[in-house]
């Protein structure tokens, strides 16, 4: 683990219908690798390419995954695919978790993979409940459920005020993703 073995390990989630959740989230991690704390993330329900799989791909202290694929965009959509994919990424954590090499796990999208049923959220708590004290957890997305509300030491609502996405404009390369 990095240098901050001794501090405790609190959980944040980053949810709302705003943008800016997963920013916040991989802001954090880049902020303690200035620290030599090493940070796990792992994408649900992203396969397609985002700059900071790019950005991170050699990055010493961070380390990222992805679990899931561009064809689910709606809960009507869902395959047994995209289950398998969350299952395996919510193994993958649970594997990393143990493995006592991160200080920060960011469970990124894992609200929506829990809102479109593809992990329950049973499982997620079970895994919170499991962590090790000094780990510090980020879960992003939104629908973030009660249960996970309940549990968090740090929960921002990232609110929308004006998106020019509401004007037509598209996710743009470098700055949506």
């Amino acid at each position: 683990m990095g240098k901050q073995t001794s501090r405790k390990g609190y959980i944040h989630i980053y949810t709302g219908d705003g943008k800016g959740k997963t920013t916040a989230a991989i802001g954090l991690a880049i902020r303690a690798a200035g620290y030599g704390m090493k940070t796990y993330i792992g994408q649900f329900m992203k396969g397609q390419h985002y700059g900071e799989l790019t950005a991170l791909r050699d990055h010493p202290c961070i380390t990222i995954e992805q679990y899931g694929d561009i064809e689910c965009v709606h809960r009507e959509e869902i395959t047994q695919k995209h289950i398998d994919q969350a299952q395996q990424g919510l193994k993958q954590a649970r594997k990393t978790m143990h493995s006592h090499q991160y200080d920060i796990i960011i469970l990124d999208e894992i609200n929506v993979a829990v809102w479109f049923d593809l992990i329950a959220p049973e499982q997620v708590t079970e895994l919170l409940n499991e962590r090790p004290k000094n780990v510090e957890f980020i879960l992003t997305g939104r629908r973030a459920p009660e249960a996970f509300v309940e549990m968090a030491d740090l929960v921002s609502d990232v609110k929308e005020i004006k998106h020019y996405y509401n004007q037509g404009v598209k996710a743009r390369t470098g700055i949506e993703r």
